[in-house]
């Protein structure tokens, strides 16, 4: 049985509340995301925090409107959002909206043992998406529980879900994730069917 571990996306104040859509939707999904936070915990799985920090010479960036240099190391709007957070978990530094692009992430959960990740956080059509589809990439057994991602546009979120379920991930609802360890010990890894 492979080792299993939660990625969470930018769960971070200057990502959160960015836009008033963020903000309520994270508020929505946070007591289910927190409780699935524990209780993965509770189960001795590990939980990674992705935390997008800004390089001030990435030309992509997207600045304030004032011209300041958001999500900045060390700063407390990059910071992980307390309440996510606890002594157990590892925090990954990204500087890119994937928490594989040249981060340490893939070494450190090879040296865990983990084989199947679930993939959190938001915002589902960037950042979680392209998470996700770096690990498919890298191996992984790939689940998203759909209950614990966020976009400021629902229909973003929705149809980011259906390309990843029909894609590289095997797309849930939070309890039915904890259902299925509960039941059988692992998560199933997704057949994806590749055409000729």
């Amino acid at each position: 049985m492979g080792k299993i571990a939660v990625l969470t996306n930018d769960i971070q104040s200057d990502v959160v509340d960015k836009t008033p859509e963020r903000t309520a939707a994270v508020e929505a999904a946070r007591p289910r995301f927190l409780g699935f936070l524990a209780e993965m915990r509770r189960r001795g799985h590990g939980i990674y925090h992705l935390q997008l920090v800004n390089l001030p010479d990435d030309p992509n960036v997207e600045r304030d409107p004032d011209g300041t240099l958001p999500l900045q190391r060390g700063s407390r709007g990059a910071a992980i959002i307390e309440d996510f957070l606890a002594p157990s978990d590892v925090v990954v530094e990204k500087n890119k909206d994937s928490g594989f692009y040249e981060t340490e992430l893939h070494a450190r959960l090879q040296a865990d043992g983990v084989d199947t990740v679930l993939v959190t956080g938001l915002q589902t059509q960037i950042c979680v998406q392209t998470t996700a589809a770096d690990a498919f990439f890298r191996g992984y057994n790939v689940w998203v529980p759909s209950d614990c991602v966020v976009s400021g546009n629902p229909e973003d979120r929705d149809r980011a879900l259906d390309w990843l379920g029909g894609y590289c991930a095997t797309v849930a609802e939070s309890d039915e994730i904890l259902a299925a360890l509960d039941q059988y010990g692992e998560l199933a890894r997704k057949v994806v069917k590749i055409l000729p």
